[in-house]
């Protein structure tokens, strides 16, 4: 899968988030890159997806003017699964979810619940 066709994935993903996740959203931008960073991989080890940033959660009255939180999604270690089209779309999408998921202050073992993990 080329990079246009990953990041339309991504895009789609996107725009089909439920209302409920799109109501929570706040501060958010999404971006693919290539693969991770080397500091990336020594912090988080082999990483799909990335989230960095205040969870909502988190965020108290004195969160403001910040700068967006930033969800990365990896294309070479998703295609270094070599999942057949449709199973890559499908890992795609979870990857998308479950990031999503930390932005919104759900644990992973609640992700793993909802099928976001």
């Amino acid at each position: 899968m080329d990079r246009v066709e990953f990041e339309a994935v991504v895009d789609e993903v996107l725009a089909e988030l439920p209302e409920w996740v799109i109501e929570r959203i706040d501060n958010l931008h999404v971006v693919v890159e290539e693969r991770p960073t080397r500091a990336q991989l020594e912090a988080h080890g082999n990483l799909l997806g990335l989230y960095e940033g205040v969870m909502l959660a988190d965020r108290g009255d004195h969160y403001f003017g910040a700068m967006p939180d930033k969800i990365t999604i990896f294309r070479q270690p998703h295609l270094a699964m070599r999942l057949s089209p449709d199973r890559l779309r499908r890992q795609i999408r979870r990857t998308v979810l479950h990031e999503i998921g930390h932005h919104l202050g759900i644990s992973d073992d609640r992700l793993h619940e909802i099928g976001w993990g």
